[in-house]
């Protein structure tokens, strides 16, 4: 399920993500080691770079 083919089934793992007590941390996480594959902190890959690309324009 954190490993979904393409963004649409994602969707389950970001349900789950939605209810965890640490899913900042995992996102934090996720974003600090540039975790290339899977959901992590309810956030897919492409939604990991958009919020890097963010944060580096807000800089």
């Amino acid at each position: 399920m954190f490993y979904p083919d393409d963004e649409a089934d994602a969707a389950n793992a970001k349900a789950v993500c939605a209810t965890c007590a640490v899913q900042v941390n995992c996102l934090e996480h996720a974003l600090a080691i540039r975790e290339k594959v899977g959901v992590w902190g309810g956030a897919t890959e492409r939604d990991r770079r958009r919020i890097i690309r963010q944060r580096r324009k807000s800089a």
